[in-house]
């Protein structure tokens, strides 16, 4: 899910059928951990507790998950003041924080409309409570799963117009995706979008090894492994496009407001113009 290649934890109990998420707090979700790096609140002791331990095995951790939601918050601005985009869809939606995408795009063009993706019940209920967009414009959320990207099409179809071009935000979660499936549904996706669309992505790079080691060990302990992917796989998934400047590069080195040092290296990250 967006914002949320954590190397370590397990997801919270699931809902009886037809009742509520049950909120499991004593066990570890990946998506509060990262919550907690980016400093939200949505957050549990014991998820407060994993991401120190993990930031004290690999402490740059907290810099690649501010980072990727700079990163997120600059392409948005660029694609909504720039690019004149009005349309988004973030799939992956992750733990709602401060800048989600809709904030940002509203917050420059009122009249934008976004549609949520995930499939994680506590996610979807947390967005559902906090993700609440302009009046001017739309908010919409879907349950359902990345590897079944026709039911995310027809269904953000009730928000969005796909023959309008769209800003597909795939941020930090196709790491969750096993190499054979990944251009696949990159492609079916892409395919949908009208010329003039956009894709944004980014993803966790083995260009570390203390960030390989930590993967690693949370994928032994996670049910949802996360794969890290040399930058150059990180590229091929914007093959057919138009790259904007400066194509594919660390996130933080992505159109920078503001020039100087960098952390949070080990993702990379670009935006794409479908022709």
């Amino acid at each position: 899910m967006t914002d949320d290649a954590t190397p370590s934890a397990a997801p919270s109990a699931a809902a009886p059928s037809g009742g509520k998420p049950q909120i499991d707090t004593t066990r570890t979700h990946s998506a509060r951990i990262w919550n907690y790096w980016m400093g939200g609140k949505d957050n549990y002791p014991i998820d407060r507790a994993a991401g120190d331990q993990v930031a004290e095995f690999f402490p740059e951790i907290v810099d690649l998950a501010r980072t990727s939601r700079e990163f997120l918050v600059r392409v948005v601005t660029h694609l909504t003041g720039e690019v004149g985009i009005r349309q988004f869809l973030d799939i992956g939606t992750g733990m709602p924080t401060a800048n989600n995408t809709h904030e940002v795009a509203q917050s420059i063009a009122p009249e934008s409309r976004v549609v949520y993706v995930d499939n994680d019940p506590l996610v979807l209920t947390h967005a559902r409570a906090l993700l609440v967009g302009t009046p001017e414009g739309a908010t919409d959320y879907v349950d359902a799963d990345l590897r079944d990207p026709d039911a995310i099409l027809e269904q953000a179809a009730r928000t969005l117009d796909f023959d309008q071009p769209i800003a597909l935000m795939l941020m930090g979660i196709l790491g969750h995706i096993p190499d054979d499936e990944l251009q696949p549904i990159v492609s079916r996706l892409v395919a949908a979008l009208p010329s003039g669309s956009y894709l944004a992505s980014y993803d966790g790079t083995n260009t570390s090894e203390a960030y390989n080691q930590a993967i690693e060990v949370g994928n032994k302990q996670g049910d949802v492994p996360y794969l890290l992917r040399s930058p150059e796989a990180v590229a091929a998934r914007f093959e057919g496009l138009e790259l904007l400047e400066p194509g594919v590069v660390p996130c933080p080195l992505w159109r920078p407001h503001i020039e100087g040092a960098r952390k949070g290296l080990d993702q990379y990250g670009g935006v794409a113009r479908k022709p």
